[in-house]
């Protein structure tokens, strides 16, 4: 949604009028400000109406942070196996 407006926006300007409409974007303030209407929205969407959702969130972004931690010390683990495989 926000690449496709993000596209809308700069489809009708000229090559040297984008920077000047992205360099705003790239600020810190408007990075903090997209965060925290971001943020907004999620406790409007989901916290405020009781919604179970959250939970679901915290646990597969879990999943998700752990599989990403656990992968290199597998990638690590299946490279020795192929190594040691291949010795005998």
């Amino acid at each position: 949604m926000a690449l496709r407006r993000f596209y809308n926006e700069i489809r009708g300007k000229r090559v040297s009028e984008i920077p000047e409409h992205v360099k705003p974007m790239l600020s810190l303030d408007y990075v903090k400000r997209a965060i925290q209407r971001g943020m907004d929205n999620y406790h409007a969407k989901y916290i405020e109406t009781s919604s179970p959702e959250p939970i679901f969130h915290v646990c597969y972004g879990g999943m998700i942070f752990s599989y990403l931690v656990a992968l290199p010390h597998e990638r690590r683990h299946l490279e020795h196996m192929q190594q040691h495989a291949q010795h005998h």
